[in-house]
């Protein structure tokens, strides 16, 4: 159960990263509306929204990936029953 916990806490922070770094860009770096629209023209180039980019793509990356190897083992399960380890159980492995 304790993987199964660490592997939710992981994607709930992977995802809180992402959400939270994309609401800042967006406030900081690309405001809405017209003066927004002129703002980024500026602020877009900044080490501070450059690297706010990088978080944002980076934490996606990790997310679907996540996404996509949790899919992927429910698939498994469900083809080949019974190929789960019990990682419980150091002889299993």
């Amino acid at each position: 159960m304790e993987p199964i916990l660490k592997s939710a806490a992981t994607v709930l922070l992977t995802y809180t990263a992402h959400y939270v770094t994309t609401k800042a860009y967006n406030y900081a770096c690309v405001p809405d509306g017209l003066m927004g629209y002129f703002m980024g023209l500026i602020t877009t180039g900044s080490p501070v929204c450059q690297a706010g980019v990088q978080v944002i793509s980076n934490t996606q990356v990790s997310y679907s990936s996540m996404i996509l190897m949790s899919v992927s083992r429910l698939f498994v399960d469900l083809v080949a029953p019974g190929t789960a380890t019990n990682l419980a159980d150091p002889k299993s492995i």
